[in-house]
């Protein structure tokens, strides 16, 4: 088949390939780009066509696959881009770039705090804070589980004293406060 005759025959599809291009866009304007899209791609990669296929087959399958690959391209620009002339200061954050640079200000800065802590103070904090129990700390330590408790609410509030540059200024709730 020659590419004028192959031609000929995309072109009489552009009637049932509108009506198919209506189910997916549900707009006149967008099923006629569709179609224009479609046809376009089956007539530049006609030498892909096998004679014998079924050609309405074919530009179908061509346009559902134009159709989703649009949308998905519709939907990743949707949600990098703001399309308001002005970004609000709340989606200021998410048109920002990071990078590990804060995080490791910040990591040092726990490390430091907790570098400060008195070793009565930093033994049992730690061990808590990798998950052992009140009991199994009393009894490594060798002292009594009030005294474990009482170490380990000091040293968090040492440690939040020493970290109060992170205190995000939230308002806690009366009864939380000192």
């Amino acid at each position: 088949m020659t590419k004028i005759e192959f031609n000929t025959l995309v072109l009489r599809q552009a009637s049932s390939l509108r009506s198919y291009a209506l189910h997916f866009t549900h707009d006149a304007d967008d099923a006629n780009d569709l179609v224009q899209d479609t046809m376009l791609k089956a007539i530049t990669y006609y030498n892909k066509f096998k004679e014998g296929t079924n050609l309405k087959g074919w530009l179908y399958t061509i346009m559902k696959n134009t159709f989703i690959n649009n949308y998905r391209r519709f939907v990743k620009m949707s949600t990098f881009v703001t399309k308001s002339d002005e970004i609000s200061s709340p989606n200021l954050v998410f048109s920002s770039t990071k990078n590990q640079g804060e995080s490791k200000f910040v990591m040092d800065d726990i490390k430091k705090a907790l570098e400060r802590l008195p070793q009565d103070y930093y033994v049992p904090f730690t061990m808590y804070f990798e998950g052992h129990k009140y009991h199994e700390i009393a009894d490594h330590l060798t002292i009594p589980i009030g005294t474990v408790k009482t170490r380990i609410h000091v040293a968090r509030k040492l440690l939040k004293k020493n970290l109060k540059a992170y205190d995000s200024g939230v308002k806690k709730p009366i009864y939380a406060e000192n």
